[in-house]
């Protein structure tokens, strides 16, 4: 029963840590990356479509994204949809392929996104410490019923804590390098 509640605590604590790469994976860093128009929804034949399902995105140069539509008619709807995206990019079409030029990143700006980063951090910390609460209150139920003893709680609290703390050094490490990303000019 125990080691079925460290694989849960365990398989969700590293979803935790997926979800915050996730996220950090679309703050735009300066280089050219196809990840960050992963979230952009272009109106097609009437319902909203993501991006990457109708043209191939690919990375031109490192300030540079090319998009190769697979339907030419979408050329300007796609660049509505781009412009009308918090992402502060200006596409320009050159017939068949709409270029998507990244503007160079300000000082400012980056420490804003760093601040952006660090708030994602938390978070992600905050989701994994949920976790540990969730699968010491399933343990402390154990010990109620008497079906563990009091040994049993104890190391499988520190079991669960060391799983915690090894889960919120790989965030922190995930942190550390997107930082360090942000700031590379």
């Amino acid at each position: 029963m125990i080691n079925e509640i460290r694989k849960d605590a365990d398989s969700r604590m590293g979803k935790c840590v997926e979800s915050f790469k996730n996220h950090i994976s679309k703050i735009r860093t300066g280089r050219a990356s196809p990840s960050i128009l992963d979230g952009i929804m272009v109106e097609y034949y009437g319902s909203s479509t993501p991006l990457r399902q109708l043209a191939n995105i690919t990375v031109e140069d490192s300030r540079t994204l090319a998009i190769n539509l697979f339907d030419r008619s979408l050329g300007s709807a796609v660049e509505k949809a781009i412009m009308a995206s918090d992402l502060g990019l200006n596409p320009n079409s050159a017939g068949a392929v709409i270029r998507v030029p990244l503007p160079p990143l300000t000082e400012e700006r980056r420490k804003d996104l760093i601040k952006v980063v660090r708030g994602e951090a938390e978070q992600g910390r905050v989701a994994v410490r949920n976790v540990r609460r969730d699968a010491n209150d399933k343990v402390k139920v154990l010990l109620k019923d008497k079906e563990i003893s009091e040994d049993e709680d104890r190391r499988s609290q520190d079991d669960i804590q060391k799983m915690t703390d090894a889960y919120i050094k790989l965030l922190d490490a995930a942190l550390a390098d997107k930082e360090k990303e942000l700031m590379d000019f």
